[in-house]
């Protein structure tokens, strides 16, 4: 498991300071950790291995959950 005390979150520069955003975080072997950035050390985290969050990332940059 990794431990989050310690961990450095950060916000998309994209975010513009806007109330619907996320956090993530670098975790050790290569995971990713997302929480909601209004609930901050609240907030349940989600953990994703390094393969899943560029598969999500990559399809982000596609398009693929734009709204029409």
């Amino acid at each position: 498991m990794n431990d989050l005390a310690e961990a450095r979150w950060f916000k998309s520069s994209r975010s513009q300071g806007g109330e619907a955003c996320v956090e993530t975080v670098h975790l050790r072997g290569g995971n990713v950790g997302v929480r909601d950035s209004k609930l901050g050390t609240t907030s349940p985290v989600l953990v994703f291995d390094g393969l899943a969050w560029d598969q999500f990332n990559d399809a982000v940059k596609s398009g693929r959950f734009d709204c029409l």
